[in-house]
């Protein structure tokens, strides 16, 4: 048990694991913005002012945030038999006797139906596809996936899919068709972006997993690389790569949603810069002086900077005049390499700097 314990008000941020849960809101955020810009662009149908982008904002990130760190907590509730077992969990506020289970389960429970609540100024289907994310990863990932199945984190990826889902549906809510039919949202834009986080968990998470081989094993939770090993894993990432190809072509069958046929160009440039990493990591690799593979990490931390430059390209293609959408593209794509540049030279400016948990 550790004795510096943190304020009250820390120990619920760490049970929403709430740096996680504030990445996950970006997307969302992203949605919005991308929506309203091409609202003011006439790319799509609608009526959008500074204000309404603004409330959105609002409402997603505080309903997003309270939903999604409170299945977090309750997750923790859960996996306080296994936590103290793993580097990455044994510090959690459980396994350190800082706060008891049943009062991490209330508080859990009731912050995720705030959450999911709040929706409903907005829109019935953003507040469903909310607690339907709530309920999937306690019941069907927690609970019944992750201990019995090397897909629990593809399975169970589709809970943490939902937030630019969600977010597009609060920001495009008067335009979303009024039926009882909650896949109805009037466009194949918000499915790409659900379809994006969910292609990309496996790569994403099997590369930590590789990185961590064995951790997972000694607790009894069956990932991946120690079920089927190590070959078998990347066979599986790199078909979520060609996937996460195909994913980036929504405008090639679906132009007359607004999404410029540049999108196409500038996602398949990201995934194949990061499909590369994917496709470096070697099964035989000799491991590090932890007997971990320093190429799986690198494949984990490329997956991140991937994620986040998706959603940065996808605002940015809708910002941008589309009479030279072409030609911002290409400056967008020169752009990349520098700032990724940049960021690994601060990166290892300092080698006791820790951008995440999973180092």
């Amino acid at each position: 048990m550790n004795d510096n314990k943190p304020s009250l008000l820390k120990i619920y941020f760490q049970l929403m694991k709430l740096r996680v849960v504030i990445l996950l809101q970006i997307t969302a955020i992203c949605a919005i913005l991308a929506h309203d810009l091409m609202v003011r662009n006439n790319a799509i149908t609608g009526d959008r002012t500074w204000y309404d982008t603004g409330f959105a904002c609002l409402i997603t990130v505080v309903g997003g945030t309270l939903a999604a760190g409170g299945s977090n907590a309750i997750n923790m509730v859960y996996d306080r038999d296994i936590d103290p077992g793993m580097s990455r969990t044994r510090t959690r506020p459980i396994p350190n006797g800082w706060i008891s289970p049943n009062h991490a389960l209330i508080f859990g429970i009731l912050i995720a139906l705030g959450g999911s609540a709040l929706f409903l100024l907005a829109n019935w289907k953003a507040a469903f596809w909310s607690i339907f994310s709530v309920l999937f990863y306690v019941f069907v990932y927690t609970i019944w996936l992750k201990r019995r199945t090397p897909q629990n984190i593809v399975i169970g990826g589709i809970a943490g899919s939902t937030p630019p889902l969600i977010g597009w549906i609060v920001a495009a809510s008067e335009n979303i068709p009024n039926n009882l039919n909650p896949f109805d949202l009037a466009s194949p834009i918000p499915w790409m972006l659900f379809l994006l986080i969910f292609a990309w968990t496996p790569p994403h998470f099997w590369a930590l997993a590789l990185y961590r081989s064995g951790e997972y094993r000694k607790v009894g939770v069956p990932m991946m690389p120690d079920v089927k090993g190590a070959k078998r894993t990347l066979n599986e990432s790199k078909a979520y790569c060609i996937l996460l190809f195909l994913i980036g072509s929504v405008p090639c069958f679906w132009p007359e949603y607004g999404l410029p046929l540049a999108w196409a160009f500038i996602s398949g440039f990201l995934t194949l810069w990061y499909s590369i990493s994917v496709w470096r990591i070697d099964p035989d690799e000799e491991l590090d002086a932890n007997g971990r593979m320093p190429l799986a990490f690198a494949s984990f931390m490329r997956s991140l900077g991937y994620l986040a430059w998706m959603f940065i390209a996808f605002v940015y293609i809708t910002a941008v005049p589309s009479d030279y959408v072409w030609e911002y593209s290409i400056g967008f794509l020169i752009i990349v390499p520098i700032v990724n540049l940049f960021a690994i030279k601060w990166k290892n400016s300092n080698s006791k700097r820790k951008v995440l948990n999973a180092e």
